[in-house]
């Protein structure tokens, strides 16, 4: 069975989106995996940027943001699930303190970032604190029990370990491209949905 030598745990890692999906959100998209478990999974697109700025998100919530390293940084569609509630991926602010954060809502995920939905993180940005990298989204994606598993046995999803370097620092429109390549390839002409398959 195709499914059984799919990894197990895909947090941290990178889902990319074959020539098959064809909807405009998970369409080219890149999925960075903040969960995956037998229960399900959860992950954040990091390459499709709605047309709202960082500071006008502010302005809704009724917070000033005066850092000048966020005032260019888009707010992206992270997924069709809850695109109303804002997520903030970042990376761990005190990773020393045995995986607890200084933040009242926070997913831990292994490998250095943590994904924050209370308010108070964006406080500490209005602040001129908070976290320095940070990758901001409204809504989510997400899969039921089984459900991711049987998408990668039909060659919906190419997977890779992820580089947060992608996430945060990788020019948007190169993203999709730039997680090709941790697999080696180079084009999305390399890919074919028939892979896998004798």
């Amino acid at each position: 069975m195709a499914a059984d030598f799919a990894p197990t745990n895909l947090t941290h890692h990178f889902l990319i989106a074959m020539s098959g999906l064809t909807d405009e959100l998970f369409g080219r998209s890149v999925v960075f995996m903040c969960e995956h478990s037998e229960r399900g999974a959860l992950g954040l697109v990091i390459n499709k940027p709605s047309d709202i700025l960082l500071p006008k998100l502010f302005e809704k919530v009724e917070l000033p943001l005066s850092r000048e390293d966020l005032m260019e940084l888009p707010v992206f569609q992270g997924g069709p699930v809850q695109t109303e509630r804002g997520f903030v991926l970042h990376e761990a602010v005190n990773p020393e303190q045995d995986g607890e954060s200084v933040y009242a809502s926070t997913l831990s995920i292994p490998g250095g970032l943590e994904m924050t939905t209370s308010k108070d993180v964006l406080e500490a940005m209005a602040a001129g604190a908070g976290p320095r990298r940070v990758f901001v989204s409204l809504g989510y994606a997400s899969w039921g029990q089984g459900q991711l598993e049987s998408e990668l046995a039909e060659n919906a999803w190419l997977t890779v370990a992820a580089d947060i370097e992608i996430i945060f620092e990788a020019p948007v429109a190169e993203r999709y491209d730039r997680a090709l390549a941790l697999l080696g390839l180079q084009q999305p002409w390399m890919l074919s949905p028939d892979a896998g398959h004798a």
